[in-house]
């Protein structure tokens, strides 16, 4: 993409609001944090249109060829019966990418889930680029930084950010469940930063 598309891209999106794009909410299981020797054991996504998320868009695929569970089974509750039954890691990303390409990408820690995602599409020869990518723990920060509020160690986990905003409870360590609990912080932040019309995307980026 060359300098002048990518400034006349800007132009077009800095008054976007959150509902008018369609978003990617995801979030992946992994056996770690490095991208070089960990896995991906299963990724979960839901889209979120017009400001609504859209269960029925809703997808949990197990990777397959996952070489070592590790702690996966104990946190996740991915087994050896889950894994029959998955998919091959590039069939995954084959689904995932066809709801990516024209949509806006969200994660709770996007440097995580998104480094994990590049080198996974690079090693299969795919490439994707979502519209752009939303971090609902950066936004999380940025908008406690504003209000000059100390960071703790916790403060900025998925279930810490969602009691900020008065969500209920939600099951953790399950890749689909995650992904809706970030699309409702997601859609909570929006109202906290934009009100009723909902917050510009280079308010949340």
């Amino acid at each position: 993409m060359s300098w002048l598309t990518r400034l006349r891209s800007w132009h077009a999106d800095r008054h976007l609001r959150l509902a008018d794009v369609n978003l990617v909410v995801l979030d992946l299981e992994l056996t770690g944090l490095d991208p070089k020797r960990d896995e991906i054991v299963s990724a979960a996504w839901v889209e979120v249109r017009r400001g609504r998320i859209v269960l029925s868009t809703a997808r949990h695929v197990v990777n397959k060829e996952v070489r070592q569970l590790g702690q996966s089974p104990v946190i996740h509750g991915v087994d050896d019966d889950a894994l029959a039954q998955g998919l091959s890691l590039r069939t995954l990303l084959q689904q995932l990418t066809a709801v990516l390409e024209q949509g806006v990408l969200v994660c709770h820690n996007a440097m995580l889930d998104w480094g994990f995602l590049k080198r996974a599409f690079t090693e299969h020869e795919m490439t994707v680029r979502p519209l752009r990518i939303l971090d609902t723990m950066q936004i999380e920060r940025n908008r406690l930084l504003r209000q000059g509020k100390t960071l703790s160690a916790d403060c900025l986990t998925l279930s810490a950010c969602r009691q900020r905003y008065a969500l209920p409870p939600a099951y953790e360590h399950n890749a689909l469940s995650d992904a809706v609990s970030t699309a409702e912080l997601l859609l909570a932040q929006n109202s906290q930063l934009g009100g009723v019309q909902g917050a510009l995307l280079r308010q949340l980026t």
